[in-house]
């Protein structure tokens, strides 16, 4: 089989009103990105500019040219493992099936939507004047997720969640918000969000980042629960599964208390279940305290779920959806997505930039307690596939002289990787930053590496693929001028 080399081409110029580097650029200073293949036309040219603060264009697409056979040996080494992986994950229902998310803009409600509004918001005053929602101030006073009813529009967006959840009937969703209130009253809220409760779940349930939409995106790692010690500390007697709930109620308050209630505004989280070593239906503690959990969701945090991912999903978890599956409506199923090992990360991709995604789930990005003085969330990330039996080269041309920095990562690796600066001189010699080296899935999950351009020239990252099996290759770079 004769091999592909895909050339990624990223062009960096020195901007206009930019002091000189005392290198010479050429006559184009526009960074442009193309992708040309030995199949297909040539697409037109795009430009991308970066923040001004690193003084530099850039962009970067797929350029195809033809390459010598790579060696099939490593592919039979692992053809087996990635067949194996790939047909559990064929079992695994992907997503079941379209949704997108209701708007929050109260100016795009329907003329029946906005009946079923005004007729609550009149049902929701007649309850406040006549005390009917437990309050004893005069009038009376109700806040929810830190909203307080009926005083501006974000009290509309909130009622609204209530009509969704019952399909707009007004009578079931004052019910729906009454018993919600109540329940908030019993359970103390308010002063719960001010607690200082102490638990070591931080590992286990955590927000990082937001999904291309701007949803704010939660973490759920059932697998933290293999730990004996943690898993009996948290369920192990009644009083502990009780600290447990209030500790998530409270996680999820506070979460919820800086979503966007205004007409428009975000207002819904993307939640991400990590099944991998999950202890499964047999825990009898955990499958009570999350039964708890879920009930108390489902009835006083109506419409807060924009997405639910369920990622490593193990073959166990199919016969829990076969069970429960039917009992679902379809607008429920249609939020849920799910992957099996194999396709997590590329499954997140779909929804989370790489930059955002953390590393331990196939992106670029740190526990926020780490150090990472070179990129943060902000800095974007590209993405490509590498077919199998091919190699793709990140090309960055220079036109100044710089310290750039880069990030790079092949999920799962079982790759070739190099780095190498070519200087534009036609006699010069090429520099070796990262001579070829094979990375496999143990290896660091991903690569920081940088090199100091005091000419012009290109940086050539070069991936080499020999599996059977496409790869997903991850990359970002900075430039400081120097």
């Amino acid at each position: 089989m004769a091999e592909e080399s895909i050339t990624i081409t990223t062009t960096l110029t020195t901007p206009v009103n930019q002091p000189s580097s005392g290198l010479t650029p050429p006559q184009e200073s526009n960074s442009t990105h193309q992708v040309l293949t030995t199949d297909t036309e040539t697409p037109e040219k795009a430009t991308e500019t970066y923040p001004p603060e690193t003084a530099v264009t850039a962009a970067a697409q797929p350029e195809v040219t033809p390459e010598t056979e790579t060696a099939s040996t490593e592919k039979k080494e692992t053809s087996e493992k990635e067949e194996a992986a790939g047909e559990e994950d064929k079992r695994i229902p992907q997503n079941l099936g379209s949704f997108k998310e209701e708007s929050s803009k109260l100016s795009d409600l329907s003329d029946s939507e906005k009946k079923s509004l005004d007729e609550l918001k009149h049902l929701v005053r007649d309850a406040l004047d006549n005390h009917q929602l437990g309050s004893v101030t005069k009038p009376e006073e109700v806040t929810i997720w830190g909203v307080p009813l009926l005083k501006d529009d974000r009290s509309d967006v909130v009622l609204l969640k209530f009509l969704r959840a019952r399909d707009f009937k007004v009578k079931d969703s004052l019910a729906m918000l009454k018993n919600t209130v109540k329940w908030r009253r019993d359970f103390k809220i308010d002063e719960l969000v001010d607690e200082d409760l102490v638990d070591d779940l931080d590992k286990v349930v955590f927000m990082h980042g937001h999904d291309r939409e701007g949803h704010p995106v939660c973490y759920n790692v059932y697998g933290e629960f293999q730990n004996k010690e943690l898993y009996n500390k948290t369920f192990s007697d009644e009083e502990k599964r009780k600290h447990f709930l209030r500790t998530r109620i409270q996680f999820l308050e506070r979460s919820i208390r800086k979503l966007d209630f205004s007409s428009g505004g975000v207002s819904t989280i993307f939640q991400i279940n990590d099944m991998k070593n999950s202890p499964g239906l047999g825990k009898k503690e955990l499958r009570s305290a999350t039964k708890q959990a879920v009930q108390l969701l489902q009835d006083n945090y109506p419409e807060f779920v924009f997405k639910q991912a369920f990622i490593n999903v193990p073959w166990w978890y199919l016969v829990f959806y076969t069970v429960i599956g039917p009992f679902m409506t379809p607008r429920s199923k249609s939020k849920l997505v799910f992957a099996g090992p194999s396709r997590s990360a590329e499954t997140l991709f779909k929804y989370i930039s790489p930059e955002q995604v953390p590393v331990q789930y196939g992106g670029l990005s740190v526990d926020p307690c780490d150090c990472n003085p070179d990129f943060s969330l902000d800095d974007p990330a590209s993405e490509v596939t590498v077919k199998p039996g091919t190699k793709q080269t990140v090309e960055i041309i220079i036109y100044e002289k710089c310290e750039i920095v880069w990030e790079i990562r092949v999920i799962g690796w079982e790759v070739s990787y190099k780095a190498e600066f070519v200087p534009e001189e036609k006699d010069a010699y090429t520099v070796v930053v990262e001579k070829p080296r094979k990375m496999k899935p143990a290896d660091e999950p991903v690569l920081t590496q940088s090199f100091k351009v005091n000419e012009l020239g290109k940086v050539l990252l070069t991936v080499d693929n020999p599996t059977s099996k496409k790869k997903k290759l991850v990359y970002r770079f900075n430039v400081k001028p120097l």
